[in-house]
């Protein structure tokens, strides 16, 4: 298995685990966009998304760039990448299982021959 510091997986997970933040990585994987861009289409207040964005640039999810008073957000998905890695072990591992467990069904369900 590949190695990965699990505080980042801790932190990519937690921030996979709410809604608007996922909504908001949605919104950027169609290229970098202004945070009031990316608030507009919430009802929470433009505060409410600048505290998700910063959960979301924590876990490495997205890169903000600032011009001016304007800050930008791009998606960077190489902490996802390693989350799908650490996630594609564990499909294999029960993959593995249910192929075992589909073994097992399958002889006993082999009608017996008579001697």
């Amino acid at each position: 298995m590949v190695e990965y510091n699990e505080n980042s997986l801790d932190m990519v997970f937690g921030a996979l685990a709410d809604p608007t933040r996922r909504a908001l990585l949605t919104h950027l994987v169609g290229g970098e966009q202004r945070i009031s861009d990316l608030a507009e289409p919430f009802e929470i207040s433009l505060a409410g998304v600048s505290k998700h964005i910063q959960v979301l640039e924590k876990a490495g999810l997205i890169e903000r760039r600032v011009e001016g008073r304007t800050h930008y957000c791009r998606f960077d998905p190489t902490n996802l990448e390693n989350a799908y890695e650490w996630l594609a072990f564990y499909q294999q591992f029960w993959t593995d299982r249910l192929d075992a467990l589909e073994k097992i069904f399958t002889f006993e369900q082999k009608p017996k021959r008579k001697k």
